[in-house]
């Protein structure tokens, strides 16, 4: 840890209350700090191709981003859906100079194409088929191109009470209506849902939307008139 911070020390940095972007940062170092903070509850880290983000989550943070955590679980639940919860499991590709920590991820579609295993190496694996990224402070690392080129297809963002979804496509991610790893849900439920979060009892609002979901998936199962 001591090589690892003299060469922090000496990279031109940009610091915030809640993080630092350091740039001319070499793979080496993102290396060192992922093996530094394995398996222990530290900053999350990111990396494009030299530039490298420290993150400690605030309390605003955690809180939006374990609510969606919660809504894409009863989702997933009440679709009778597989699902394999990822956390803020590392990604990297070192030939692309990239590495990330999202708020949350999550395998649905692709659940079992990666179950039991303990490393991901997304040359061969699939990413994540969701990524929920908590954006509370501007100035931060543009996680975006990141989750692009290791190929993530969609995005929840949340800014302030707002969620945004996004889809990839080609290179580029584009604002969508409807999830696409749970299209029974809108980008303006997803909001209302977050909202209302913070105005019910925990147990009374996972009931609630519990009881969204199965009216909707009712509704899909009537015949059409």
């Amino acid at each position: 840890m001591v090589a690892t911070q003299t060469a922090l020390d000496q990279m031109p940095s940009v610091t915030a209350a809640n993080y630092v972007l350091l740039h001319k940062a070499s793979w080496e170092t993102y290396e060192s700090l992922l093996a530094d903070y394995h398996d222990q509850a530290g900053p999350r880290l990111a990396y494009d191709n030299g530039v490298l983000e420290i993150k400690m989550p605030s309390i605003n943070h955690e809180i939006s981003n374990r609510t969606l955590a919660q809504l894409v679980e009863i989702l997933v639940e009440e679709s009778d859906l597989d699902l394999l919860r990822m956390g803020s499991t590392t990604f990297l590709r070192k030939d692309l100079l990239k590495g990330v920590e999202p708020d949350s991820c999550f395998y649905i579609q692709h659940a079992e194409k990666v179950r039991g295993k303990d490393k991901i190496d997304l040359l061969n694996d699939p990413p994540p088929d969701l990524v929920i990224e908590v954006d509370v402070t501007s100035g931060s690392l543009n996680k975006f191109p990141i989750f692009a080129a290791l190929q993530i297809p969609e995005i929840w963002r949340c800014k302030g009470e707002h969620v945004t979804i996004y889809k990839l496509e080609g290179e580029d991610y584009w604002e969508a209506e409807r999830s696409l790893a749970l299209p029974i849900l809108t980008d303006e439920m997803a909001t209302r849902f977050l909202a209302e979060s913070g105005e019910m009892k925990s147990s009374v609002w996972a009931r609630h939307v519990r009881q969204w979901v199965r009216e909707q998936l009712d509704a899909q199962q009537q015949p059409q008139s």
